[in-house]
Formats: C-alpha cells, structure tokens, sequence
C-alpha cells in the first residue's frame, strides 16, 4: 500500500486530505511543520509528499530544496498564492506539481494517483535508452553522462527520456507536459521550462550553454541528436 506524507499546518486541511486518501486506499501520516516534515521524510520514506508552501519553522520551499539533495520522492506542493512566479520557483526547487488553495479534494487525490503512476510505470517502454554519451536506464530510473551518474527526480526523467527516446524531434511544450502529466488538470506550460532548467542544471557541462537538451524558441525542446 502507498504511503502519503501530508505536510500542512491547517488541521482541517490535513484532516480532509486524509480522509480523502485514506477512502482511496492511501496509508497517510502528516506533520504541521517543516523540520517535523523532513524528519518524517527520512524516517517513513514516503511513497509521495503533499507540501503545502506556507508552513512554521521550515517552509516548504525550504523543505523541498533540502529534500532534494538526497531523495526523488514525488513532491505535490500545495499554495495559498496564486502568482506564477511562486509556483515556478516551487518548481525549480524540485517540486513534481502544484494545487493552489482553494482545492477540490477529489481532483487533489486524481493528481496523487497520477504522480504515482508516472513515478512507477509511465516510462518510455524501451530498457536502455541511449542519445549522444547520456544512457537512460528505464527501470532503475538511472541516468549517466558518460560514467557520471546525474541525479534526477521521478518527473525530471520522465521529461529527460520523453526528450532522449527521440533525439532531433522537436517537442512543443504542450507535448512535453502531456507527456509527463497524461491528462492535465490545467495547463500550465511554464512548469515544462523549470523541469528543463533543472535537468540541464545537473546534466550540462555548462547549464548556460546547453549541449543536450536546446531550446527552439517560441516552439520548444529537442535533445541534440550529435554532440
């Protein structure tokens, strides 16, 4: 049974998200701020984290930036705000996805099932994918750039093998979001540009001037097919 970490400190919010995941067959634990969330994390390795931004001690922009030097756990961040930048920063920082409060709940639980689907089986079908010196090992959600290992959460390498599986095929943003997230919810393409900015932050040379994944302008992505 999968495990949800629910991070929030508004008890009635916890309270209905549990009861929500929990009739959908999740296994739920929460915490009320985000130094109790990091231990929970480290401690229950969670299936997926429900992070809202706004919590006491740590916040969860925090906790996210923290969580990511050493774990890929699915990250649904949860916001009060609704400006873009600060959901793109969430973004950046590693977050998987985004639900801006006020939230159905049911749609809150297709989102959870949906971030879990694409962290265990929505990978490209092939075992080893190979483009240019990077080789993407499928099942292990492995990637290496020669014989480095690059470090990629579970959303990041979905959008890295979707890129790689085809190298030279120019991707519109809009494929690469449905790629990564099936049936969206909402359509927010710039969530597509921080998951690039991250990858090429760990896989680049030289992130500034990208040798794998480059951009077309006003279209959107390819993964070089020659180095």
């Amino acid at each position: 049974m999968k495990t949800i970490l629910i991070v929030d400190d508004e008890p009635r919010i916890t309270q209905v998200l549990r009861d929500y995941l929990e009739q959908a067959g999740y296994t739920v634990f929460s915490a009320a701020d985000g130094e109790a969330a990091l231990h929970l994390a480290r401690t229950h390795t969670p299936d997926l984290l429900i992070l809202d931004v706004g919590l006491p001690k740590r916040d969860g922009l925090e906790v996210t930036r923290t969580l990511r030097k050493t774990s890929s756990v699915p990250i649904l961040m949860l916001t009060a705000r609704g400006e873009e930048m600060d959901k793109v920063v969430g973004l950046e920082l590693g977050a998987d996805d985004y639900v801006v409060k006020p939230f159905s709940p049911k749609e809150l639980v297709a989102r959870v099932r949906a971030m879990l689907r694409r962290s265990e089986a929505n990978a490209p079908t092939a075992q080893l994918i190979h483009a240019a010196d990077v080789t993407l090992d499928v099942p292990r959600l492995k990637v290496t750039r020669g014989t480095q290992t690059i470090d990629l959460t579970a959303t990041e390498f979905q959008l890295l093998a979707t890129l790689a599986a085809q190298p030279g095929r120019l991707f519109t943003r809009a494929q690469l979001l449905d790629a990564v997230q099936g049936v969206a919810f909402e359509s927010y393409e710039r969530a597509i540009d921080a998951h690039i900015k991250n990858i090429r932050r760990k896989l680049e040379p030289d992130p500034r001037a990208p040798r794998y994944i480059l951009t077309v302008y006003g279209v959107g992505y390819k993964f070089t097919d020659e180095l």
